[in-house]
């Protein structure tokens, strides 16, 4: 049974007691050690919330949590500003944090994302979600429920990219410490990718380059729409263990691979209808052509997610995921060439192939 190991199912697995042992880590307990969290002192004296959040220093990479052993990582949250100032150097911190992880004393990280859109908000924009494994809540509180296991290690670092100093940095991350973990329990990967201008006639990658074996568990979107007309015919490409030419799985648009239909439009407002699901969602909408004093001319962005946990697309020897750039003005498809960005989710078994070197801060900024 998976509950021996830290692995819970959810509320049917609530009575069960195992010998997993819980820990926490908060900027008021580093390290996560029993008996040692709160006794930071401020003007109310001793353990009266004395350190409660960090300051992220320009250009560092800060370790927030390092644990030694087995154990699963079951929760996080975050939380932070999502702007210091005015301007394009200001505006982004969600785009200008970078989210990373290692697990068994790797070098090269396992996730390797901007922060924001770990947690499904793209375009350094804040926005809920009411997901299974992310929920985002007011005003920024960023929760992940999705396990992350580790035989030896872990570590996840956050990189300030940011313009200046960022503080009131909160964070806290909930695991739990076993004995031993299944042999087939595989790691957890995400990465972050952008074609600000893609290719007309090519299709965009999510996700490359993965060898061995594992399971696909979920896909974001951020899709600035660059031209007129509707943006999402483009079919989702899933080529595995041998897929050449041809896929294995072939989708039949973007808004029917994260659950919608028809645009996403509302029929009697005729305008595209928002929701946000636990295993689907279109959470994110704004349409404007207005001229902006500050950034210029806006362009229609749309953040979306489907995560594969009930429906996992498993792999036993590589795996490649591609999405289209296809439109349809109403008379006809045609292809497109849009702004995408995109954060693939999946397990695998170590070790994996190093990912492509994320583009620097300003390179990274929505439109």
């Amino acid at each position: 049974m998976l509950q021996q190991y830290g692995l819970g199912l959810g509320l049917s697995s609530a009575p069960l007691v195992t010998k997993a042992r819980t820990r926490s880590i908060t900027a008021e307990n580093p390290n996560g050690e029993k008996g040692q969290g709160g006794k930071e002192a401020n003007h109310l004296g001793t353990g009266r919330k004395g350190r409660p959040a960090i300051t992220l220093k320009q250009g560092d990479e800060v370790t927030l949590a390092e644990v030694q052993g087995t154990g699963i990582i079951q929760h996080f949250w975050i939380t932070v500003t999502d702007k210091t100032g005015k301007g394009h150097a200001g505006q982004f911190v969600l785009r200008d944090l970078v989210l990373r992880m290692y697990w068994d004393d790797e070098t090269e990280p396992s996730v390797d994302v901007p922060l924001g859109d770990f947690f499904c908000n793209g375009f350094g924009v804040r926005t809920n979600v009411s997901s299974l494994p992310i929920c985002v809540v007011p005003t920024g509180g960023m929760n992940c429920y999705i396990p992350m296991p580790f035989r030896k290690s872990a570590k996840i670092t956050i990189v300030n990219q940011h313009a200046v100093d960022i503080g009131g940095f909160f964070y806290a991350f909930n695991y739990t410490l076993v004995d031993e973990l299944p042999e087939n329990t595989a790691y957890f990967h995400a990465q972050w990718r952008r074609e600000a201008v893609t290719e007309r006639g090519k299709d965009y990658t999510i996700l490359d380059n993965v060898k061995g074996e594992g399971q696909y568990i979920g896909t974001y979107l951020a899709w600035a729409a660059l031209e007129r007309n509707w943006w999402g015919e483009g079919e989702i490409k899933f080529y595995m263990d041998g897929d050449d030419e041809w896929p294995t799985i072939c989708g039949t648009g973007v808004e029917d691979y994260v659950g919608g239909a028809w645009c996403f439009n509302n029929m009697k407002t005729n305008e595209p209808e928002s929701y946000s699901t636990p295993y689907l969602g279109y959470q994110f909408y704004k349409e404007t052509t207005e001229i902006d004093a500050w950034y210029g001319h806006d362009v229609p962005m749309h953040g979306m997610y489907r995560w594969h946990l009930p429906d996992p697309i498993r792999f036993e020897r590589d795996l490649r995921v591609t999405i289209q750039q296809i439109g349809h003005d109403h008379a006809q498809l045609f292809e497109r060439s849009d702004d995408v960005a995109s954060v693939a989710y999946w397990y695998q078994m170590e070790p994996h192939a190093p990912f492509p070197a994320l583009p620097p801060a300003n390179r990274r900024w929505p439109r």
